[in-house]
C-alpha cells in the first residue's frame, strides 16, 4: 500500500502503510503523481489524503474495503460533494444523492480522502487531462469508468472518525465544464435554465465558456485486464429461496418450476403467493401437491392482489441464506444459479440484477455495472441485506416498486450490480384471465397527475431538490408533444396544476 499525503494541490510526502518515507520529489500535479506511482508500484494499492486528515486515516480497513482491484473508493468530509447539488437538475441518476453514512455508489469522488488499485490508474493513463484541480480529476476518472465496469464508492470508513468541515463552493465555469465534458450538449443548455428558473441566475458566460472543451464520452476505457476476485467472503451456505408471484398464469408457473427443479444448485425452498381476486376461488394450481420436486413448496393463496403485498407476504417466510425474487413467466438454463452465485462470490456482492430479456431484444450492457434500478423478477439478494426492506405498498399497481426496494437495499449500505450473465429470458406472457384492472384514486380527478403518483412519490422519496426540478423541467418539455393544449402558456399553467394533483397524490400514498 503506498499513501500518497498531499496538500495545496502538491504532493507532500509518499509513504507506505508502515509510515515508512518513499523518496518521491515530484513538482507536478498530484493527478500526475498517482500515475507515476502506479508505473513505478503497478502491484500495489494507492491511497491520497489530504495531510490535514492523516490521523483519521484507518490504513488497517482499507484491504478489506479494497476487496478486489475493479474498485475506488473515496468519502468527502464536506457536507457536499465536489460539484454540489446543482448537478442534480441535469442527472436524475442515484448516484447524486449520496448517502454519507453508508457505502454508497457514486461516481462523485473527493480528494479528501481515496483509494484506487494501480492497475486501474494505468489502464486509465492517457484517458484524461491530469491537470491541477484534483477533484475535478477523480470525479471525471470515476465518472467515465463507472460506464467501463469500474464500481466507485462514497466510504465513510476510511476514516476513523469524521471531522465537521464548512462545505466548499464550486465555480459555475466548473460546474458547466464538467456537464459539457462529461454528458450530451444539450445538457448545459438545460441546466442553465434550470438555474434561472429555480435559483434567479443567469451563468451565460460560465455556460458558452464550456462550449470550447470537447467531450470525453468518446474515449474507449477497457478495464478487462484489472483482476476481479474479491477477498470478501458473501456465500457460506449457499442456500437459496425463490419468490414467485403469480396470478392467471398456471402454465407459465409450471414452466419456471421445472427449469428450477433441473437446477444444478437446487433451491431450498420455492414460495409461491398466488392471487385470485375471486372471494369464492381456490387455487388452480393443482400441479404443487400432484407432481413431486426436489425443494419445499410454500404455496400462499390470498385475494388480495398486488405484487408489492405478495412478494412481502413471501418475504415473511424466507429461510435461506439468499433470495431469486423472479417472476411467473421467465426461463433460465439448468445452471443459472450455480453460474449466478459464480459471478457473486468473484464480485463480493450482496446483492446482484440479472440481465432479463425478450427473445427478440439485443443486450445492451455486456459489462458487469453498478445498476441504476432493480429488478424485483430477476434479482439475486442477500438474505440479511434485506432484513429492514420492503416493497412499499403506495406504488402499488403503479410504476416504481423496483427502484425503490433498489433504493432501500443501497440506502442500508447494499449496492445492486448488474450481470449481464447469467441471462434470463422473459416470455412477456399475456396477462392472467381473472385480473382486473384496478380503479385508482386519481382516476376520477377534473385535473389528472402528471407524472404518475407513483412515479412522484419515487421522486421525493429519493431525489434531491434538484433533481425533480431537473426532472419537472425536462417533463414539461417531453409532455408538450403528446396532449392537445397547443397554446405555450395555456399549457404551462394545466402543467403545473398537474404537477401539483401529483406531489398531492404521491404525499397520500407516502403515508401508508
Amino acid at each position: 500500500m503506498i499513501v500518497v499525503y498531499h496538500l495545496n494541490s502538491k504532493i507532500t510526502a509518499v509513504e507506505t502503510a508502515g509510515s515508512q518515507t518513499i523518496e518521491f520529489d515530484f513538482k507536478g500535479s498530484i493527478a500526475e503523481g498517482l500515475h507515476v506511482l502506479a508505473q513505478q508500484f503497478p502491484d500495489e494499492v494507492l491511497v491520497w489524503c489530504n495531510t490535514a486528515l492523516k490521523e483519521q486515516l484507518n490504513c488497517e480497513l482499507i484491504p478489506s474495503l479494497l476487496h478486489h482491484h475493479k474498485l475506488i473508493l473515496s468519502f468527502s468530509v464536506s457536507a457536499f460533494n465536489f460539484l454540489e447539488r446543482k448537478i442534480g437538475y441535469i442527472d436524475e441518476s442515484l448516484f447524486i444523492n449520496v448517502n454519507k453514512k453508508v457505502t454508497y455508489p457514486t461516481w462523485q469522488m473527493s480528494s479528501d480522502i481515496g483509494v484506487v488499485h494501480a492497475a486501474v490508474v494505468n489502464a486509465m493513463q492517457g484517458i484524461i487531462v491530469r491537470g491541477g484541480n484534483f477533484d475535478y480529476y477523480l470525479n471525471s476518472f470515476a465518472k467515465l469508468g463507472v460506464q467501463a465496469g469500474l464500481l466507485c464508492y462514497s466510504e465513510p470508513r476510511l476514516l476513523k472518525q469524521l471531522p465537521t468541515v464548512a462545505p466548499h463552493l464550486t465555480s459555475s465555469y466548473t460546474l458547466f465544464r464538467f456537464v459539457r465534458q462529461h454528458y450530451k450538449t444539450r445538457w448545459i443548455f438545460l441546466l442553465l435554465l434550470n438555474l434561472i428558473i429555480y435559483e434567479n441566475k443567469f451563468p451565460l458566460v460560465p455556460m458558452v465558456y464550456s462550449l470550447f472543451y470537447k467531450n470525453r464520452n468518446n474515449k474507449k476505457i477497457n478495464l478487462d485486464a484489472v483482476t476481479v476476485k474479491s477477498s470478501r467472503i458473501v456465500l457460506d451456505k449457499g442456500t437459496v429461496d425463490v419468490i414467485i408471484p403469480t396470478i392467471g398464469r398456471k402454465k407459465y408457473l409450471y414452466d419456471v418450476l421445472c427449469d428450477l427443479r433441473s437446477q444444478t444448485n437446487l433451491p431450498k425452498n420455492v414460495i409461491i403467493v398466488e392471487q385470485n381476486t375471486i372471494l369464492d376461488s381456490v387455487s388452480e394450481l393443482d400441479y404443487l401437491h400432484k407432481e413431486e420436486w426436489p425443494f419445499t413448496v410454500k404455496h400462499i393463496f390470498t385475494h388480495l392482489p398486488g405484487a408489492c403485498n405478495a412478494r412481502n407476504i413471501a418475504l415473511k417466510v424466507i429461510e435461506s441464506e439468499w433470495i431469486f425474487l423472479a417472476d411467473d413467466d421467465i426461463r433460465v438454463s439448468q445452471n443459472f444459479i450455480q453460474k449466478a452465485f459464480e459471478n457473486i462470490t468473484k464480485l463480493g456482492a450482496n446483492s446482484v440484477s440479472l440481465s432479463c430479456l425478450q427473445k427478440e431484444d439485443n443486450q445492451t450492457f455486456k459489462t458487469i455495472l453498478q445498476w441504476g434500478s432493480f429488478g424485483s423478477g430477476c434479482s439475486i439478494v442477500k438474505t440479511e441485506s434485506i432484513k429492514n426492506c420492503r416493497f412499499n405498498i403506495g406504488y402499488e399497481f403503479g410504476y416504481g416498486e423496483d427502484s425503490d426496494f433498489g433504493m432501500q437495499l443501497r440506502n442500508q449500505g447494499c449496492d445492486v450490480l448488474y450481470l449481464p450473465a447469467p441471462e434470463i429470458l422473459h416470455l412477456k406472457a399475456p396477462i392472467g384471465g381473472f385480473r382486473t384492472k384496478p380503479v385508482l384514486e386519481w382516476h376520477d380527478d377534473k385535473v389528472q397527475p402528471k407524472p404518475s403518483p407513483t412515479v412522484m412519490l419515487y421522486q421525493i422519496s429519493n431525489n434531491t431538490i434538484e433533481q425533480i426540478r431537473g426532472y419537472k423541467t425536462t417533463l414539461f418539455f417531453k409532455y408538450y408533444t403528446h396532449q392537445k393544449i397547443t397554446n405555450p402558456y395555456h399549457y404551462f399553467v394545466h402543467f403545473r396544476k398537474q404537477w401539483n394533483r401529483s406531489v398531492f397524490w404521491a404525499n397520500q400514498l407516502k403515508t401508508r
